[in-house]
């Protein structure tokens, strides 16, 4: 329950979820094998999470500086609605997603973690850093979440977000 009513009214108008990925879906960790390769761990809450944000009918994003296949590949396992790889500064792809989706900023969450995540933080109607965020990041947001990228922020902010639209028990209830 969102005891906040004005972060309230903000999760209640949310169509779009958007994400940044190391630090927020990760750790933060860039991990290499012997080949460099490079491995991420995700955190299959912030995965679940996903699949019932979409059942609920939002709309997803992931917008990352980086550009690596393993996040193509978790993004694709997910049904992630639009993905940007490569987006410096991250702006540019953010107003390209608002256009693709046809929503406004009132209407999109995002969660981030470092500088170059402000100019999107400031923007979006629902701006959201994780526990472990820069304070860059932190300055001015409607929400920081209690857990940490990589280890749950990102399920903690879909709970929010439907519970505050009252679709949290519909969503989960064929798992139930």
């Amino acid at each position: 329950m969102v005891s906040n009513p004005k972060l309230k009214t903000r999760l209640a108008k949310v169509k779009v979820l958007a994400m940044d990925v190391d630090g927020v879906l990760t750790e933060g960790h860039l991990i290499f094998d012997g080949e460099g390769r490079e491995l991420k761990s995700f955190n299959v809450q912030d995965g679940f999470g996903i699949v019932i944000l979409k059942r609920a009918g939002l709309k997803t994003a992931i917008i990352t500086a980086g550009n690596s296949q393993v996040v193509k590949v978790r993004a694709d396992y997910l049904h992630i609605d639009k993905l940007y790889l490569g987006a410096y500064p991250k702006i540019a792809s953010y107003e390209q997603m608002l256009k693709e989706l046809n929503v406004a900023d009132e209407n999109v969450c995002f969660i981030g973690d470092d500088v170059t995540d402000c100019q999107i933080l400031k923007r979006v109607g629902c701006a959201i850093a994780v526990k472990n965020a820069v304070p860059e990041a932190k300055k001015g947001v409607h929400y920081i979440t209690k857990r940490c990228g990589g280890d749950g922020a990102v399920r903690e902010v879909i709970e929010l977000i439907l519970k505050a639209q009252g679709t949290w028990q519909k969503a989960i209830a064929q798992d139930l």
